[in-house]
């Protein structure tokens, strides 16, 4: 009886890999006197294992699965001491990448590397791209340094490829590196890899490096793309550099690329957004002269700019002008109108305008509902705004927190805080969990009306609610107590705040140092002036005029005068009376 190799001689074995069967394997085995020695020529070696192997290895690709007893015949072959070709090794390093086994392929590749076998560079770039893919970067520096130490460098494209992981995955300080590597090496990474960088450096507003990066790849032939030049004239605008980003965006144009609608709109969206909109109007019919097409995202980028500048006319005409060019407002065009005219308590032509939306076939969203129940709050028209609510948006689905706080910041500006009560109380039964901004709306009317003990309860239960009240509602609260004379109260408030670590304002100091001086206490007073600039929050004009005002109120002239002093020398002015009331209190002192 014949000795069978590894796979039992007969076992049948198909459709899981391409293999034609695994008893290729066994017979494989026989030829070579599996039951003895390895007794192939060098040529059987090659023209007999190599394909064989290969043959094993070509299913992987569709199945992810390596052939059934493809491991227990390498190990056979291994304990036979035969050392495996390059080629072989190749061929199982391609196997078990397709086949997902990573581990198996560090283990081929370094018993490869110390088998004595010839490599080449093009193993070692492989190898690497393997370990890029599967983001395990330790590993790529080590065999990246054993590649170099053999005289080995990567191809522009495996340096491109590791250049754009590291810089997803925030290792720029190898990819500085790299690049250094590259450049002494006489090469550049792709155009993929340098956007990817470009972007990595904006995103962390190293603008400078970006514009060294953009002069960097037409010198070196990566020539920047429409991607490149939008990515940077978005960092330009970003840092308020606009004629920059207008030249670059210039440049562009000039060799011969055709930017599109995000290229443009960038441009165009950051001068709005900071009041250039003559500016950015000018670049838009530039645009137009370029037979570019403009969206509507960036008409109606202008038409917000031209309406915070207060050009309402023009506004309209880029309206009428962006629908003779075939493009129809949307909701985001009729939301812009509608703020203006509810901001403004044009509430009949907001109400119309919500009509001809409807009619236009562009429904109204949850912003425009509640832009609209602003506007009726902020005309004082709390019973039609409250009838909005239950016959439009409550039927819509369109009522939210939002709308709710701007209903009970309503009544209690009327200080009809009894109905912003019973609100409140409504929303939980509707699914609707107040937040800082309601408690803190409510309480501030709760004191407004002299409901102090119900203001001190209603923090107390958005406490329990595990709500954490933000800088503005610590500000109620700390207000409301010192001028009650609850100083004790506030000081645990205002710890509170440091502990839940929100942060104190300007707000939040001058308060209490408005409140301790009125309250005789100074020298309080002095040391949260000297906490704050501590935390960081720099003293204004109103801080100095309470501490120095507290100050002389005790007759503490010495140190309001060195709390001046301090004014002087960082170049702020106190107020004419204080100045005065200070500077005769020192000549009175002097005589």
């Amino acid at each position: 009886m014949p000795h069978q190799g590894p796979l039992g001689g007969c076992r049948s074995y198909s459709g899981q890999c391409g293999c034609t069967s695994a008893t290729l394997l066994g017979e494989l085995w026989n030829r070579g006197g599996g039951h003895t020695r390895w007794s192939w020529s060098w040529r059987g070696f090659m023209s007999t294992w190599i394909p064989l192997l290969s043959t094993g290895c070509s299913g992987v690709c569709q199945t992810r699965r390596l052939p059934f007893g493809f491991t227990e015949f390498l190990e056979r072959v291994r304990s036979q001491g035969v050392a495996l070709h390059r080629s072989l090794y190749r061929i199982l390093l391609s196997g078990y990448v397709r086949a997902g086994k990573f581990n198996s392929v560090i283990q081929t590749f370094d018993e490869m590397v110390t088998s004595g076998c010839r490599e080449f560079g093009v193993d070692y770039n492989r190898f690497i791209g393997v370990l890029v893919k599967n983001c395990c970067f330790d590993l790529v520096e080590k065999y990246y340094g054993m590649a170099l130490d053999k005289g080995f460098c990567l191809t522009p494209f495996t340096y491109s490829r590791w250049i754009s992981a590291l810089c997803q995955s925030d290792g720029i300080g190898l990819v500085e590196e790299l690049l250094a590597d590259m450049d002494k090496f006489g090469c550049f990474p792709d155009i993929w890899a340098c956007n990817i960088y470009v972007d990595y450096l904006c995103r962390q507003n190293r603008l400078h490096d970006a514009l060294k990066m953009l002069e960097k790849m037409g010198i070196k032939g990566t020539d920047p793309d429409v991607v490149t030049y939008t990515t940077v004239v978005g960092c330009l605008c970003d840092n308020k550099q606009f004629a920059e980003a207008v030249e670059l965006w210039e440049e562009m144009v000039r060799r011969g690329l055709k930017p599109d609608t995000i290229a443009c709109g960038v441009l165009i969206f950051g001068l709005c957004k900071n009041d250039k909109v003559d500016e950015a109007f000018e670049l838009a019919l530039r645009m137009l002269s370029l037979n570019l097409e403009l969206n509507v995202c960036i008409y109606n980028a202008l038409i917000s700019g031209f309406w915070r500048s207060g050009s309402i006319g023009r506004a309209f005409k880029i309206i009428s002008f962006m629908r003779k060019n075939g493009c129809e407002p949307d909701v985001v065009t009729y939301n812009i109108v509608l703020n203006h005219y509810c901001d403004n308590g044009m509430v009949k032509d907001a109400e119309d305008l919500m009509k001809k939306m409807e009619m236009s076939g562009v429904n109204p969203d949850r912003y425009s509902y509640n832009q609209m129940l602003k506007g009726l709050c902020k005309a004082n028209q709390l019973d039609k705004a409250f009838a909005f609510v239950a016959d439009h948006m409550e039927v819509g689905g369109f009522c939210d927190i939002v709308s709710c706080n701007i209903l009970i910041d309503a009544f209690c500006k009327a200080r009809k805080v009894n109905s912003a009560l019973k609100l409140f109380k409504e929303m939980s039964y509707k699914g609707i969990q107040a937040d800082a901004v309601t408690y803190g709306t409510l309480i501030n009317g709760l004191y407004s009306v002299g409901y102090n003990n119900l203001a001190e309860e209603t923090f107390e239960q958005m406490s329990k609610a595990q709500i954490v009240p933000n800088v503005n509602l610590y500000n109620i609260m700390l207000h409301n107590l010192c001028r009650a004379g609850h100083f004790k109260q506030a000081q645990e408030i205002f710890s509170q705040m440091i502990q839940k670590e929100v942060s104190p304002d300007i707000i939040t100091f001058n308060t209490l140092i408005y409140w301790l001086g009125k309250s005789s206490r100074a020298i309080e007073a002095l040391d949260l002036f000297r906490d704050m600039r501590t935390r960081g929050v720099e003293p204004d004009s109103l801080t100095f005029r309470y501490l120095v005002s507290g100050l002389l109120e005790e007759g503490k002239v010495t140190l309001a005068y060195e709390v001046w002093e301090y004014m002087m020398e960082n170049g702020i002015i106190l107020d004419r009376d204080v100045s005065d009331r200070l500077i005769n209190v020192l000549k009175s002192k002097n005589k």
